[in-house]
């Protein structure tokens, strides 16, 4: 039984339904894409993340590097892809992980679950977890990178501001006012101002 990083696969997995909330595929699967990065990086570098998706694969890079999006080594660039890349934060030089659809043929249920040919319920998990054990990293396929490092670096620290629409502190290069009141930036309206007042939520009506 092969291992990811180094944990063994029974411990993976427990980490990955600790964290995520249940073992789904995409974080197990994420586990070996890491792992194959890991791999193929040169040692001694500090390497920063890019995930091309929201879904799952970003949680198995937290779990297993110290990248994270609260420490900003990781981001997300959500186009789609099932695929990582690491690359040297100073040089931007790296390599892109990602799984390939050209090599599922010999794991339908893999095949089925990524491309959704297989509707969830229909799903047979033990086969799923089955091939992803059996086929590890041999479905990832890898390329040499360089990421352009301007477009992705942290913000340089900036002044910040009291937004005059909503009185809260923000970043002043974000605008006159924040964007939260730009419009368009939150999935909700401010109905009320509910502070120093003691209210009972109603969070069904």
């Amino acid at each position: 039984m092969s291992n990811i990083l180094s944990y063994n696969l029974n411990e993976f997995i427990k980490m990955a339904a600790s964290f995520h909330g249940s073992p789904a595929p995409g974080v197990l699967i994420g586990g070996f894409m890491v792992d194959y990065a890991y791999k193929h990086l040169p040692k001694g570098g500090e390497y920063d993340v890019i995930c091309e998706t929201s879904k799952c694969l970003p949680d198995a890079v937290q779990l297993l590097t110290p990248c994270s999006i609260g420490n900003q080594w990781l981001k997300i660039v959500d186009v789609g892809r099932y695929a990582l890349t690491f690359y040297e934060k100073h040089t931007g030089r790296g390599i892109r992980v990602y799984l390939d659809w050209k090599l599922l043929e010999k794991f339908p249920q893999i095949k089925g679950w990524y491309l959704k040919l297989i509707p969830k319920k229909e799903q047979d998990a033990d086969s799923l977890l089955r091939e992803i054990m059996e086929a590890g990293s041999d479905i990832c396929s890898l390329e040499e990178i360089t990421v352009i490092i301007d477009p992705v670096n942290k913000r340089k620290n900036s002044s910040i501001t009291i937004c005059p629409s909503c009185e809260e502190a923000y970043r002043s290069e974000d605008g006159a006012i924040c964007p939260g009141c730009q419009g368009g930036a939150l999935p909700y309206s401010r109905e009320k101002n509910l502070r120093h007042t003691s209210v009972d939520f109603n969070l069904s009506a």
